[in-house]
C-alpha cells in the first residue's frame, strides 16, 4: 500500500483530538471530539475552520494575461478571458464525450492564473495542464502552500479583525492579504453554503495561522464528515460521487458556469474538449439530471440506492448519489440523479433499502440557503 500524506497542520489535527482517515491519499481529520453534527452547526451558526490542504494548488504564467487566458480555455467551457483581476470562478475540465473529468477555482492574479483543483484528481489534472499548455504557459505546482477554509457568518469578523481589508471583500473576490503578520491568498469562497474564506498560505506558517484562527472563540476545528454534510445541504457537488467523467455539465445541472461567451453564438463558442456533445444536451436537453432528493421519515439514503417511480416493479428511473442526515434541515437530505420525465419539483419517488422501498420527494437544490456576501 502507498504510505499516507500528511499536510502541514497533521500535529495539529492531533493535539485537536481529531480522528483521522484516509482520503484523497493522505490522512485528514474525520471529526473531532465535538462531533460531526455539532461541527456542522458551529458552521452554520459562528464559525468552523477546515484543512484542505490536500487539494492541488497551480499558478499559470505566460507571456500576458490573453496568453494565459485563452490558451486555459481550450480545456475548461467558462469564460476566462473575461476575468478581472481578483476574481474567481468555477470550473471544470471536460473531455471528448463532455462529461466532467474534474471542478475546479482558478482566479486571475494579475497576468497569472492561479487554479485549486481536487486532491483525488490533481496528478490526472496537472498532467492534463502540462501537455495542452507547456511551453507557451508554465505550470508551477505550488506543493509548498497550505490550504485553509473559514467557514461560516463569523468569519468576517475573524478575517477583518486580522486585516480590515478581508471585509471589502465580495463572494469570488481574490487578495493578498496579512494575517497575524503572515502574507496569505485569500478568497471569499467556500465548499459550505457560508460565507467565508479559502486561504492559501505557505506551507511552515500554516499551523501558526491556523493557531490565530482558533484562538478566536467563534472558531471551531471541522473535519470531513461535517464538511459533507455542509457541502450537501448546500447542494453542492462531490467530484466522483455527484459528478465524475461520464457525467455532462447539463445532466449535472452545472450549466450556470458556462459563461455567454463559451455558449453557442458566444464570442467565444466552443473550443473545448466536448464541446459539439454538451452543445446538443444544451439544445435537446439531459436524458436525466442532478436533482435534490427528500427522504421521508429519519432514516438517510445513501449513495448509491436505486430509485423507482412505483412502490413494487419496474426499473430504477434514478440513482442517488450523495446523501445523510441535514443537521440543518434536521431531516435526511440526498441528492442525486432521475430521468428526464421526473424530475420536476414534488415529484413522488421511492429509494430501495436494503430491499424495501421508502418514500421521498424531488425537491429544489439548494436544502439550505446560501449566504455568500454579493
Amino acid at each position: 500500500m502507498t504510505e499516507l500524506k500528511r499536510t502541514p497542520l497533521y500535529d495539529l489535527h492531533m493535539a485537536q483530538g481529531a480522528k483521522m482517515v484516509p482520503f484523497a491519499g493522505y490522512e485528514m481529520p474525520v471529526q473531532y471530539p465535538m462531533g460531526v453534527m455539532k461541527e456542522h452547526l458551529q458552521t452554520r451558526e459562528a464559525a468552523g475552520l477546515f484543512d484542505v490542504s490536500h487539494m492541488g494548488q497551480v499558478l499559470l504564467s505566460g507571456a500576458s494575461w490573453d496568453a494565459v487566458a485563452k490558451a486555459f480555455e481550450a480545456l475548461v467551457p467558462q469564460d476566462v478571458l473575461g476575468l478581472e483581476d481578483g476574481r474567481q470562478r468555477y470550473g471544470f475540465f471536460t473531455n471528448e464525450e463532455g462529461g466532467i473529468e474534474d471542478d475546479l477555482m482558478f482566479a486571475r492574479r494579475g497576468q497569472d492564473l492561479f487554479v485549486v483543483v481536487n486532491a483525488a484528481c490533481k496528478e490526472a489534472d496537472i498532467d492534463r495542464m502540462r501537455a495542452a499548455l507547456e511551453p507557451g504557459v508554465t505550470i508551477t505546482e505550488l506543493g509548498d502552500r497550505a490550504l485553509l477554509a473559514l467557514q461560516g457568518p463569523a468569519a468576517e469578523d475573524v478575517m477583518a479583525g486580522l486585516d480590515p481589508r478581508a471585509g471589502d471583500m465580495r463572494f469570488m473576490d481574490l487578495r493578498e492579504l496579512e494575517l497575524g503578520g503572515i502574507a496569505v491568498w485569500a478568497s471569499r469562497s467556500g465548499y459550505t453554503g457560508e460565507d467565508g474564506w479559502e486561504i492559501s498560505v505557505p506551507g511552515d506558517e500554516a499551523t501558526r495561522l491556523a493557531e490565530l484562527l482558533l484562538a478566536s472563540s467563534e472558531v471551531a476545528p471541522i473535519g470531513l464528515g461535517a464538511r459533507d454534510s455542509l457541502r450537501l445541504e448546500a447542494g453542492l457537488c462531490l467530484y466522483g460521487n455527484d459528478i465524475d467523467a461520464e457525467t455532462d455539465p447539463v445532466a449535472a445541472a452545472l450549466t450556470w458556469a458556462i459563461q455567454k461567451a463559451r455558449r453557442p453564438g458566444g464570442a467565444r463558442a466552443g473550443g473545448f474538449p466536448g464541446a459539439e456533445a454538451v452543445f446538443q444536451a444544451l439544445e435537446h436537453g439531459p436524458d436525466r439530471k442532478r436533482v435534490g432528493l427528500l427522504p421521508d421519515g429519519r432514516a438517510p439514503m445513501r449513495a448509491g440506492t436505486p430509485v423507482f417511480d412505483r412502490q413494487e416493479g419496474g426499473d430504477p428511473v434514478g440513482i442517488v448519489t450523495s446523501g445523510s442526515f441535514g443537521p440543518t434541515v434536521g431531516g435526511p437530505v440526498a441528492m442525486g440523479y432521475v430521468d428526464a420525465e421526473h424530475h420536476e419539483t414534488g415529484t413522488r419517488l421511492w429509494g430501495e433499502v436494503r430491499g424495501k422501498r421508502l418514500p421521498l420527494t424531488v425537491a429544489k437544490l439548494p436544502f439550505v440557503a446560501a449566504n455568500f456576501k454579493r
